[in-house]
């Protein structure tokens, strides 16, 4: 079985390669992730799956960075920087063109070498000025 930093080594390969299908493989069937800047949690592969094809939809661009990858236990911490090109529709916002850089922090629960739970720490007031989008 993988380590939790080998799991996320996994997931940015996946992520970079804006692969929602293999970025999917890495999530037990009940994961959440929870991105605090956005409220609500994502539950369930299904609704996780349809969140990165939108997202990578959106972003097309968009590439992750390891900054630092900790390990402790059955967790891994990844700071990380991003960025990307608003080119496609999200959650009703119409694509701009804007780019963006950001920083931000992903906590990740591995049990049995899958993320059972994601939480993402992001300076959203940040992201959406780049991107010429209303903070709400």
């Amino acid at each position: 079985m993988k380590s939790p930093k080998a799991v996320i080594k996994d997931w940015l390969a996946a992520y970079n390669a804006r692969d929602a299908d293999a970025l999917i493989e890495l999530y037990h069937d009940d994961a959440v992730n929870q991105q605090v800047a956005f409220g609500a949690p994502i539950c369930g592969r299904d609704a996780l799956l349809e969140s990165f094809v939108a997202f990578f939809r959106a972003f097309p661009d968009n590439s992750t960075h390891p900054i630092h990858i900790l390990e402790d236990g059955e967790w891994a911490v990844v700071e990380w920087q991003g960025s990307g090109t608003f080119l496609g529709e999200l959650g009703g916002n119409v694509p701009n063109g804007k780019s963006f850089t950001l920083q931000g922090c992903g906590f990740f629960h591995i049990v049995e070498g899958k993320i059972k739970f994601q939480r993402g720490y992001i300076d959203k007031h940040t992201w959406f000025a780049q991107l010429e989008l209303p903070v709400v």
